[in-house]
């Protein structure tokens, strides 16, 4: 099982550019980097969000690698902290951080026409 989701988007480069700008205005993160490539007309954010769960007593930590290039947007999500299978845990009912950054990311590319697919990478090794 993968530790993180990958996400590629497709479409106009003028569109594509507004797509980070508006994912960190909506979802404002705790902490967020940016850098601009010229050699290769790329630019990536590394954008942290911090969840606290009352119920569990826990924080939830989502790290949000965002990367912009004329033909695709690549978004890396990697969830980490938190409890699972905890006694007298429960799981909670509200939206998390996570699924608020995954909607932004499927509204956003169904309101301006570009294409989201999901990268799928195995962890385990191939046999040779």
């Amino acid at each position: 099982m993968n530790s993180h989701t990958t996400y590629l988007v497709f479409g106009p480069s003028a569109t594509l550019k507004r797509m980070a700008k508006k994912l960190f205005e909506e979802h404002e993160p705790k902490f967020l980097y940016d850098r601009t490539f010229d050699e290769v007309q790329s630019d990536f954010f590394i954008a942290v969000y911090e969840e606290y769960e009352k119920q569990i007593n826990s924080s939830v930590t989502l790290t949000c690698i965002f990367e912009n290039s004329p033909k695709l947007n690549k978004i890396v999500l990697k969830k980490t902290g938190g409890r699972m299978g905890f006694r007298g845990s429960s799981l909670s009912e509200e939206r998390n951080v996570e699924s608020n950054v995954i909607d932004f990311i499927f509204d956003f590319s169904k309101r301006f026409g570009l294409t989201v697919q999901e990268e799928l990478v195995s962890d385990q090794k191939e046999e040779e």
